[in-house]
């Protein structure tokens, strides 16, 4: 059996293969001061008391009550790996950012995915949204684009995102998911009825990291060199194909392999079979926004590939995987506000509340200086601000240059060829309701259009197995909220579910059938 270990499992014995002509490093304290015994505390005699200047432990004890970071409030469990970008087509007609200059142009990037809901230690194969963040490492300061495995998300506004993920997480007082919670907060904006309809598809549970593709989901913003802005959206379309696993094989894989997706996108790298994703670009302008019938801004819609085709981009590869995972992965962090010169942000709702939220998280997580963090660090870029000072500043804080703007002294200058494009804002200012813009029309299509008949069954039964486990008047208003997709929606749901009830009365032993954010269990169906 040993001679079949994939290298995820070999990981230990090939570093020490690697490092086979070299000798032991010399074994020391955080501080660099050589150790001599390492297995025995100092102390008054061999029964006695520890000393306080037995400064090998105090100083091997104090880091270890320190080593774990806050968790991510959500997509906490994740796997990254590095890369690189390379530009296939020329699309300077749109945009001048540097990552973009010319044909063949390659930038370093760094890559997370993640499940959105679980705790760090959760299943990889639960039934929920994947993340997929880029981190494009340009000349002109790093290019976050942060998304997910789908081209929609759950709102279309901001204020209600601490809402949503509670409604995912835990039970304040049972620290148990909860039904309840969850379809509740569903049933109660139909806003949601598209990705939660993704989500309860075969795509809800994608075969690892490598076979999903990626999305920057939000509408956001182009300008080119000669100050000519365009929408846009981001597509990442994954070459290995698209492949989901079947409820019952992610029910036994949670159980017998929790960690699958991160060892198979190690694996696929360590043994050489990189993984990559096509990039492309739908554009739209803004005579074609003001015109366009319906709110091209809402996360909780796509743009029609047959009006705004997919124009390619380029290409991203991963060929590297991290050498250490907590040095790498986990503090590595994504922020949306991140742009370099060229992109912005567009006036969806839900991009705005992230340009606040992702890096005010990365600094309760990380500390203020987390950009000075060699994996979150615009390396190929100088750094030259009005920053000063804060915990675990890594570098010379800037010297004696001033630290303050404008100053007399030959400090950083504003460049005006970097102001951001100009763009009116007419409306009155208001608490504007967006809850009923169309909640219906799209998912009716990807229902009726999009997923062929196995699949639709298989959507509707999936759902049945999660909803049929809230109160009824939940259940209820869900149904009616299917309704008024298409009829048959609400009605394949609720036979299944009254299916579901007839065996657990005769078995008196209710399955959890793909709850979002719980482990996929397999199923007598």
């Amino acid at each position: 059996m040993a001679g079949s270990r994939d290298k995820a499992t070999d990981q230990m014995k090939m570093w020490k293969e690697a490092r086979a002509n070299q000798r032991p490093d010399t074994l020391t304290t955080g501080g660099g001061q050589p150790i001599g015994d390492k297995l025995n505390l100092l102390t008054a005699g061999p029964r006695g008391p520890l000393l306080v200047q037995d400064v090998v432990f105090t100083d091997e004890m104090a880091h270890f009550d320190r080593e774990r970071i806050p968790e991510r409030v959500v997509h906490a469990k994740g796997a990254g790996a590095f890369g690189y970008f390379e530009v296939t087509h020329d699309i300077s007609r749109f945009c001048k950012a540097k990552v973009f200059e010319h044909v063949g142009k390659t930038t370093p990037i760094a890559m997370r995915f993640s499940t959105v809901a679980g705790e760090s230690g959760s299943a990889d194969t639960v039934r929920d949204p994947r993340g997929f963040a880029v981190k494009f490492y340009t000349e002109e300061g790093n290019w976050d684009l942060t998304g997910n495995n789908t081209p929609i998300f759950f709102i279309r506004d901001a204020l209600l995102f601490p809402s949503f993920i509670h409604s995912q997480k835990r039970n304040p007082q049972t620290h148990m998911r909860d039904p309840d919670m969850f379809w509740d907060f569903i049933s109660l904006r139909p806003e949601t009825l598209h990705q939660i309809s993704f989500v309860f598809s075969d795509r809800g549970i994608p075969d690892g990291h490598r076979h999903m593709n990626g999305y920057g989901s939000h509408t956001f913003k182009m300008v080119n060199a000669a100050g000519e802005p365009v929408y846009c959206k981001f597509h990442f379309k994954t070459d290995q194909g698209i492949k989901n696993l079947s409820v019952e094989e992610a029910g036994r894989l949670a159980a017998s392999n929790p960690d699958y997706s991160l060892a198979d996108l190690y694996n696929a790298i360590a043994e050489g079979n990189f993984p990559s994703w096509t990039f492309y670009i739908q554009v739209m302008t803004f005579d074609q926004a003001e015109k366009y019938p319906f709110n091209p801004f809402d996360l909780t819609k796509v743009w029609s590939h047959k009006d705004y085709p997919l124009i390619p981009v380029g290409k991203i590869v991963l060929n590297r995987n991290p050498v250490n995972y907590f040095a790498e992965v986990e503090q590595s962090a994504y922020d949306p506000s991140n742009m370099p010169p060229g992109i912005e942000a567009s006036p969806d709702k839900m991009l705005q509340g992230r340009l606040f939220s992702y890096p005010d998280t990365h600094r309760h997580r990380l500390g203020a200086n987390y950009l000075q963090l060699p994996v979150n660090c615009p390396y190929r870029t100088r750094v030259a601000n009005y920053q000063r000072d804060g915990p675990m500043c890594m570098y010379d804080n800037q010297g004696g240059a001033p630290n303050y703007f404008p100053n007399s002294f030959s400090a950083p200058e504003t460049q005006p060829r970097f102001v951001e494009s100009k763009f009116q804002v007419s409306p009155d200012v208001a608490r504007y309701n967006s809850a009923d813009e169309d909640n219906v029309t799209q998912v009716r299509t990807f229902f009726t259009e999009v997923l062929n008949e196995e699949e639709r069954q298989r959507l509707c039964q999936n759902m049945a197995g999660a909803l049929k486990d809230a109160q009824v008047f939940i259940q209820n208003r869900m149904l009616e909220n299917l309704r008024a997709v298409h009829p048959d929606y609400a009605n394949r749901v609720r036979s299944f579910m009254n299916k579901f009830s007839q065996e657990a009365k005769k078995s008196n032993n209710v399955h959890v059938y793909s709850r979002p954010g719980a482990v996929a269990a397999s199923s007598k169906m």
